[in-house]
């Protein structure tokens, strides 16, 4: 049979004087779109349609084709089809329900995309009529929610989720979808929750549940009062929200260990031999390949759970052994129509094991681990739109993190250290970091390598300025922490100073405020934070050393300040903000240059300009003499933290 045979609902061609035959389900669709009732010449016709299996093509392309003055004459039939389509969902015949649910599917989709410039109460009018859409509605999600918690089989669940994620992902924007409302109305969040907190039921349908719950959330919630957030918010069932984080957690896993494959594919493979004959002159386009599709359907979940529940922190932080998903079994998906969002679930039998085999040789992980991970893979490549945003929400998933005090409080626990390979990006000036060679450290650590990674490696034209303040916004909120609590945190700190003294040059001036916040803080308050003397050797000589970036910035914001503007104001608490790093500059450049002139070099090393530096007498200066200095040359000017 040819595809458009097939497509046309044909079983085959007869000769040519002949009509084609065509399925009876089809001829029955015809008959719905015809104008008299199909019910009045054969009173059995409700009862025999759902015992036909469906043709989703031939109803979706017959509900699009449907336009003008055709739409009125045929909305009772399209009114009584969904009301049958309800009705059958409480049938005992299983065939009727499946049926019924995909007809279901196929009547959301149908009508919507030939009327995406009407209102959502012309779509509902046609769909169910308005003046028992209510009732029409009711019905259906009450069903749907038996079907969900009821004993039935895991094929008549899977397709239920299918036809919610159908119905809430009709719209491009969600808080358009009008139907929705009777969604809101009548609740099926205690289903989703009880699909969740079930090993077995969590295995099958986890993925589709989280994503379903997280696209609800998001339903006009900055407009009404949107009852799935108001429970979510309060949900403290520990089996529920382990559920949640073990498909969050298996799903990004997934994608690592995608993204790890394409990885070892490419650097065994001939193209990574030509490579390294030319230079790497094609690192570029190698990098395209490892691109594997992003997942920004459960990164939304796991925002809305950190974001609305805090019980969902502790999560975060339980401790399991790694395994690798490739080397267990997978189980087959049930066939359903077409996945919403175009997303894939991990594998079934790694959500519903209730217990992982312990084994003392394995890597001890946690979802945060592998959510910083994933983080680090797409944050590589923010060019592409998909990764843009997949990074964007990363950020604001870390930022809601550091603004936990739970969270900080094990991010800096000493007593939970763990080995986090983050994925860096390919830079022809340095060389991959081994995996054996990756310290055993608080997470903490993790994170401030993950911000320090992107700032270093996203010095571009196109400046993704958004991403780089939620970096800078992150750091300081874990300093915070540390000031707060005066944690020592052993951290090669040189990494951040650095780095963020280039890239003031890239900044615009609403980001100045935040990166001096950061070198104010170090020079004020580092001494309840940083773990010896020598961290402010360091922090004073990356400062002297990068002088003339501070001095152009000073030159520039005065003479914005200056002048009458909008930026005005910035640039005069810029200009304030300044205070602490010109008078260490200014102190310290003459004792350098002195320094030079009498032992007549021309470039100091670091070790002589340190030398210069903190020389009296032969004596190193201690950090309580670094503070009383910093307070003396700056009287606590500049802009405090914490």
């Amino acid at each position: 049979m040819s595809q458009m045979e097939k497509k046309a609902g044909l079983l085959r061609r007869t000769s040519s004087s002949k009509k084609p035959l065509k399925e009876k389900v089809v001829l029955m669709y015809d008959e719905i779109f015809a104008k008299e009732d199909p019910a009045k010449k054969n009173p059995r016709f409700w009862d025999e349609l759902f015992l036909m299996k469906v043709n989703l093509e031939y109803l979706e392309s017959k509900l699009e084709s449907v336009d003008g003055e055709e739409v009125q004459r045929i909305q009772d039939n399209i009114n009584s089809l969904f009301h049958h389509c309800v009705q059958a969902l409480g049938e005992e015949h299983q065939i009727k329900v499946v049926n019924a649910l995909q007809t279901l599917c196929a009547l959301f989709r149908g009508v919507h995309q030939k009327n995406k410039s009407a209102s959502g109460f012309d779509i509902i009018n046609m769909l169910m009529g308005f003046d028992k859409a209510e009732q029409r509605m009711k019905d259906l999600m009450e069903r749907l929610d038996s079907l969900l918690c009821g004993d039935g089989s895991e094929s008549l669940k899977s397709l239920c989720l299918k036809l919610l994620l159908c119905l809430v992902t009709v719209t491009d924007n969600i808080s358009q979808n009008t139907i929705l409302e009777y969604v809101m109305i009548n609740s099926i969040f205690e289903a989703i929750l009880q699909i969740l907190s079930d090993v077995s039921s969590r295995g099958q349908h986890g993925y589709d549940a989280v994503v379903l719950l997280a696209l609800l959330v998001n339903y006009r919630k900055y407009e009404s009062v949107n009852p799935y957030i108001v429970k979510l918010s309060i949900v403290d069932d520990e089996p529920t929200l382990d559920g949640m984080g073990m498909v969050v957690h298996q799903a990004l896993t997934e994608y690592n260990r995608q993204y790890k494959d394409k990885e070892e594919e490419h650097q065994g493979g001939f193209f990574s031999t030509l490579t390294s004959m030319v230079g790497n002159m094609f690192i570029a386009d190698a990098d395209e390949k490892l691109s594997v599709q992003t997942n920004e359907a459960i990164l939304l979940a796991l925002y809305e759970a950190v974001h609305l529940n805090r019980n969902f922190i502790t999560v975060l932080a339980q401790s399991h052994p790694e395994i690798d998903i490739a080397a267990t079994p997978t189980i087959p998906s049930p066939t359903t129509p077409t996945t919403p969002l175009g997303t894939t679930p991990p594998s079934l039998d790694m959500m519903s094991n209730p217990e992982l085999p312990l084994d003392p040789n394995l890597q001890t992980s946690n979802l945060l681990i592998t959510f910083l991970k994933y983080a680090s893979i797409v944050m590589q490549d923010t060019k592409d739109e998909h990764r843009l945003n997949s990074a964007r929400l990363c950020l604001i998933i870390l930022t809601c993190i550091a603004e936990d005090q739970y969270a900080d409080a094990f991010l800096h626990d000493d007593n939970m250290n763990f080995r986090v390979n983050l994925h860096r990006m390919p830079m022809r000036h340095r060389k991959k970091a081994v995996d054996k060679n990756i310290p055993s450290r608080p997470l903490v650590c993790a994170v401030l390598d993950l911000m320090v990674e992107f700032i270093v490696t996203h010095m571009m034209k196109d400046f993704p300025m958004d991403l780089y303040l939620r970096c800078v916004q992150i750091i300081h909120k874990l300093l915070c922490y540390q000031k707060k609590c005066r944690i020592r945190l052993q951290y090669t700190w040189r990494e951040l100073w650095s780095e963020p003294i280039f890239s003031v040059c890239f900044s615009a001036l609403a980001t100045f405020l935040f990166e001096l916040n950061l070198f104010n803080m170090f020079i004020t308050y580092g001494d309840t934070f940083l773990p010896t003397s020598n961290s402010y050797d360091e922090l004073y000589y990356e400062i002297v050393r990068m002088h003339q970036v501070f001095d152009n910035l000073y030159c520039m914001v005065l003479r914005v300040s200056t002048n009458t503007g909008q930026w005005k104001e910035a640039a005069s608490k810029v200009t304030h903000a300044l205070v602490n790093v010109r008078a260490i500059i200014n102190h310290f450049n003459p004792k350098i240059e002195s320094y030079a002139a009498v032992n007549h070099i021309s470039q100091l090393s670091e070790e002589q300009v340190n030398t210069a530096l903190f020389t009296s007498s032969l004596r190193k200066r201690t950090t309580f003499e670094t503070l009383t200095y910093s307070f003396i040359i700056s009287g606590k000017t500049g802009l405090e933290a914490g």
